[in-house]
């Protein structure tokens, strides 16, 4: 039974630090896997949350040259594959961290900081 109940909170969690991306309050959305960092003791749910956070990062920046490259028109057709990068790789996340809570999801083509 014990080991039911900690595959389901760690399947809850990592699922939760890769959803919050959707949440549109800057704050919230990278505080959420900040919070799970600090107080989870699971490794796979820690490792999870850094990969969350590494994530939302990494978007914020792209966002950031984006909306530089808007100006010079280039940004523009860049926003809907980032639009779509952004969407698809946190569902891919929570797909995973669900159908295999035993292992660590980690997102294509980012760069680690945490």
């Amino acid at each position: 039974m014990q080991s039911s109940d900690n595959s389901d909170k760690r399947r809850i969690l990592s699922a939760l630090c890769h959803g919050s991306i959707f949440i549109n309050t800057l704050v919230v959305s990278i505080g959420i896997p900040i919070a799970i960092l600090l107080v989870s003791d699971d490794p796979v749910v820690k490792e999870n949350a850094k990969e969350a956070i590494n994530f939302h990062i990494n978007m914020w920046v792209w966002w950031l040259v984006v909306g530089a490259l808007s100006f010079i028109l280039v940004g523009f057709l860049l926003f809907p594959i980032l639009g779509l990068v952004n969407l698809i790789l946190p569902i891919l996340a929570i797909l995973a961290c669900l159908s295999n809570p035993e292992t660590r999801y980690r997102y294509p083509f980012i760069l680690r900081l945490v």
